[in-house]
């Protein structure tokens, strides 16, 4: 018998269903906020939960478990590494990394929540979708 092993399968396999949850959870942090199906939001919302948690450690062991929940791809963006602000454009005057989203989520999204103990997404119901009325909804970061 399955006794306390309730995850969201989504229908898919297990593969699938991780590289699902793991890059909507990349879009997640690059964008703030996303629309997607209900049962997709609700299944994410623990996934990026816990990633956000690694986020607030902070350490490089963190940094590496939160590289194994995320695609860290480039946002197109350049960053300040020691105050967290972030450009558009590289400057001369100032040493600018790009911004990647491991970046983003532990200069900026970690350190925003390190008084919050937990409920760090929001998920708003949303009219159904048009073509076929499945559930939707939007997730987004507190």
């Amino acid at each position: 018998m399955r006794h306390q092993t309730k995850k969201h399968t989504l229908g898919k396999a297990q593969d699938q269903r991780k590289a699902l949850l793991r890059s909507l959870a990349t879009e997640l942090f690059v964008h703030g906020e996303i629309t997607t199906t209900l049962t997709r939001a609700k299944a994410l919302k623990p996934y990026a939960e816990k990633v956000i948690s690694l986020a607030k450690k902070g350490d490089l062991n963190s940094i590496r478990n939160a590289a194994k929940y995320i695609y860290n791809k480039e946002t197109g963006k350049y960053m300040d590494m020691t105050s967290g602000e972030v450009f558009d454009e590289p400057s001369k005057d100032k040493k600018l990394t790009s911004q990647t989203v491991l970046r983003k989520l532990f200069v900026i999204i970690g350190k925003k929540y390190t008084d919050k103990n937990g409920g760090y997404t929001r998920i708003y119901h949303l009219p159904p979708r048009r073509g076929d009325a499945a559930e939707m909804a939007l997730i987004q970061l507190v």
